[in-house]
């Protein structure tokens, strides 16, 4: 390619079927990779550096004077160092009347040297296999790797807005877009030497932003939702459950902006999901917040009020999910306050001789209940407070009307499920005892005693406030420490146990009061299995098969521990799967399999499965038979145990194929004297046959793909034996026998032709077999004539032949089974006219057509 260059024009152009960059320059493709003479550039480079210009030219064309190449030079410049601001443009693709030739000669010849170089290393263009939303902000894309890539770059556009991200490999997201907005997805790979063209592009929308939730509680029991209005969203789904998992979800959908979840429980922590689905009912992304309900009024307010302190102390039950108490204590304009976080307040300075109502309301970060109803107390008259004051003190002065003290040193002990033992210390001055017992449902019981101890029954699940008095003449003591006892919660009931599968049980049971916690505990085999959730629900794997387990299930609590006395339940798991050890044959359709018995008292199924049907077994011992199964035919073996505890897994497989059926029918024609031809019906599972033909002169074999084979050396008048042997793909053989074959009688040597002197012809054979009778046949164009002799003889005569005639003559044996043979020789004979008569009977030769 050394020597003179013209370039007249140079063309930037894609091919529309590879997307390949092409360059025609100098009136001529330039393909990638083609040798492009390196001393012509260097001999530009030489006359550029010689003329002395500005580092800058622009080529005229003779249209407008418009640019269309730019090519900055300097005296670095070199054939390795193609400028990245050589621009081409199509518009351009016919340049002339520049400035100075030099410079518009180096810049095009660069240009097109760009053009090949870029279209040498460009990466290929990816294909994109999917793409996706799964979030409101972004879509994911998967393609096809791209050899020699090292990125790639998606592109999301959206009208004239676009989105760029440069990933490793695939999957690749594009995150930063709007929600619900359709998008045009392309994908370009990135080397080291260039951008690839975008790929074809495929069109996503993003899934719907999810609902801002505004959650609050209006009342105890309630919880209100709203939100606001999600652009392209069909309709909306919330739904709400308890925090802790008990219980079940509430689940709504609806078109509206707002709904209520109504009949929760009180003071609880419940967590609310919402998202939004588009018209074609594709969830959008979702939106969770944990809201609380508000308490519930207390009950049970208890004021007790000390005429000597001008206090009094109201105390109330605790309230689910309460985080504060106010107690309002009223007069009149009077109101006094009492803010606290446990179950009881002291209201000081109370005034005398009047009535206050008392109401208390429990607060928690939802908001606050209901007030209590109004409790009504009223205090004493000042001159009966002053009176009752020296009285009192003048009771202390003597010892005689002090009231006792408060006992101390309560304790509580649970000496026995059920039983509940409270005691405490004597105090000086106190002459009985009275317990109060309160459980969380508002049941309370008492017990008068003059001993340091009381008993009470309790059940399991409750929480017991305890208080003790000690009572005198005087009165009754002040109030004491109020101690609170928990039982350890009930042992589950309603429990039952399904199977999921051979080594795996499910357990439920119904919820019980004070659980914070169930364990699950299945013993048995050669060890415990353990399970611990806040669910009332269990999934105990990896279970042994055919063993029996003891399975117990444990509430506990934070403040008690476990129920240790629940009942174990007697659970059996699935027999464990046979192992087949042996598969063999015992007779035709008859197979036998033995497997390895590891259960007690469990039934085995065994069932061979193939496109025949299936065929089933079934013993309790260690093998069973499979009857009447179809020849030439493949199965699939597998044995099952069952017992009342349920059915195993299936055994592995066992492959079984039955030996090829004989062929129904079975056809033999001799074909010569010596060849017969045996042909036969498709034995089904054959892949090949061998038959044979055997008689104490010989034995005749065929091996062959085919359904017919041809048997040589077949001896005439022999009686033969027939066998057939399908024998497999895989070498297994049945063995047919048929009815016997005998070959056909011999034909007869030596047939010629005498004149007779009555114009008659005389056939004469050497016969093979005096006990066979033949039969001669003249065949010409004037006439056809035969002859049976009688038995025993070798010859018969035909009388009144036509001469003047050439005949085909063919002597061959009569037998009654079979037709008449055509296949023994046939030899040609001119009979000549001597006059009228028959003259010259010569010998032609032998003929070889098949049939005469």
């Amino acid at each position: 390619m050394r020597g003179k260059f013209l370039f007249p024009q140079c063309q930037e152009g894609r091919d529309p079927h590879s997307h390949a960059v092409t360059s025609r320059c100098c009136g001529g493709p330039v393909s990638p990779g083609s040798v492009v003479s390196l001393s012509l550039v260097a001999a530009v480079q030489r006359r550029s550096r010689r003329e002395e210009r500005p580092a800058q030219r622009h080529l005229l064309c003779p249209g407008g004077c418009q640019p269309a190449v730019t090519a900055p030079l300097g005296n670095g410049a070199g054939i390795g160092r193609l400028s990245p601001r050589v621009k081409l443009e199509p518009s351009s693709a016919k340049m002339c009347g520049a400035k100075s030739k030099s410079l518009a000669f180096t810049g095009v010849l660069l240009g097109c040297l760009e053009m090949i170089f870029s279209a040498n290393t460009a990466p290929d263009i990816p294909v994109i296999d999917q793409a996706y939303s799964k979030l409101s902000n972004s879509i994911t894309v998967e393609w096809r790797a791209v050899p020699g890539a090292t990125n790639y770059m998606l592109t999301a556009q959206d009208g004239d807005s676009f989105v760029e991200t440069i990933v490793k490999n695939s999957p690749g997201t594009v995150t930063g877009l709007k929600p619900a907005t359709l998008y045009r997805i392309t994908v370009r790979s990135i080397s080291s030497g260039g951008k690839s063209q975008p790929s074809p592009f495929t069109k996503v929308k993003t899934v719907l932003s999810a609902p801002i939730l505004s959650v609050h509680s209006p009342s105890c029991d309630s919880i209100a939702v709203s939100w606001k209005a999600v652009h392209m969203a069909a309709g909306f789904s919330v739904s709400l459950m308890r925090s802790d998992g008990l219980g079940r979800v509430l689940k709504q959908n609806t078109t509206n902006t707002s709904l209520i979840f109504t009949n929760l429980d009180p003071g609880t922590l419940y967590t609310v999901k919402a998202y939004a689905w588009n018209a074609n009912g594709v969830p959008g992304d979702d939106f969770t917040y944990n809201q609380r309900t508000s308490p519930n009024t207390p009950v049970d307010v208890k004021v007790a009020f000390n005429s000597g302190t001008s206090r009094a102390v109201v105390s109330w039950m605790p309230t689910e999910g309460a985080l504060t108490y106010s107690v309002t204590v009223s007069s009149g304009l009077l109101k006094l306050r009492c803010n606290t976080s446990s179950a009881s307040c002291m209201v000081p300075s109370l005034q005398c001789s009047s009535e206050y109502d008392v109401s208390v309301t429990a607060h928690n970060d939802a908001g606050s209940s209901e007030p209590t109803d109004a409790v009504s107390f009223k205090t004493s008259d000042s001159l009966i407070v002053l009176l009752l004051t020296l009285v009192h003190e003048l009771c202390h002065i003597l010892f005689y009307c002090r009231v006792p003290c408060a006992p101390v040193n309560i304790s509580i002990e649970e000496d026995e499920p059920g039983h509940l033992l409270v005691s405490w210390s004597s105090v000086s001055l106190g002459h009985y005892y009275v317990v109060f017992v309160k459980s969380d449902d508002g049941l309370e019981v008492h017990c008068n005693t003059s001993h340091t101890q009381c008993h009470f029954q309790s059940d399991c699940g409750f929480t017991y406030f305890i208080s003790v008095f000690a009572y005198n003449k005087a009165g009754q003591s002040p109030l004491g420490d109020v101690l609170n006892y928990t039982t350890a919660p009930c042992c589950p009931s309603d429990f039952r146990a399904v199977f999921v599968s051979s080594d795996t049980v499910r357990v439920t049971w119904a919820p019980v009061r004070g659980a914070d916690l169930y364990e699950t505990r299945a013993a048995g085999g050669s060890g415990v299995v353990l399970c611990r959730d806040t669910a009332t629900a269990c999934s105990l794997s990896a279970l042994q098969c055919s063993t029996p387990y003891n399975i117990t299930v444990y509430a506990f609590s934070e403040a008690r521990g476990s129920s240790a006395s629940c009942a174990p339940h007697y659970v059996a798991t699935a027999p464990c799967s046979p192992e087949i050890k042996n598969i063999s044959k015992e007779g035709v359709s008859v197979i036998s399999v033995q497997w390895q018995p590891n259960n007690e008292e469990a039934m085995y199924v065994v069932t061979a499965r193939g496109e025949a049907g299936l065929w089933h077994c079934s013993s309790t011992r260690n093998s069973c038979t499979l009857m009447d199964l179809p020849c030439g035919s493949a199965f699939s073996v597998s044995a099952i145990a069952r017992s009342p505890a349920g059915q195993s897994l299936p055994s592995y497989s066992i492959p079984l194929e039955t030996a090829p059926c004989c062929p129904n029918d079975l056809v033999l024609t001799q074909v010569t004297q010596s060849v017969t031809n045996i042909s036969w019906s498709v034995g089904r599972g054959a892949q090949t046959y061998v038959t044979t033909l055997e008689s104490s002169k010989g034995q005749a074999k065929c091996h062959t793909l085919q359904t017919y084979c041809l048997l040589g050396c077949i001896t005439c008048g022999t009686n033969y034996t027939v066998s057939l042997r399908a024998i497999s793909e895989t070498g297994l053989t049945s063995s047919c026998t048929y009815q016997g074959y005998s070959s056909s009688a011999c034909c007869p040597s030596g047939v010629k032709l005498y004149r007779l002197s009555n114009n008659g012809i005389r056939v004469f054979w050497r016969a093979s077999d005096e006990t066979i009778n033949y039969n001669a046949d003249l065949r010409g164009s004037k006439g056809n004539f035969s002859c049976t002799p009688s038995l025993g003889l070798s010859h018969c005569d035909i009388t009144k032949i036509p001469c003047g005639d050439v005949y085909t003559v063919l002597v061959a044996p009569v037998t009654n089974k079979r037709p008449r043979l055509t296949f023994c020789p046939k030899k040609i004979y001119s009979v000549t006219c001597s006059g009228s008569s028959v003259g010259m009977v010569i010998y032609r030769g032998k003929s070889n057509a098949k049939h005469i």
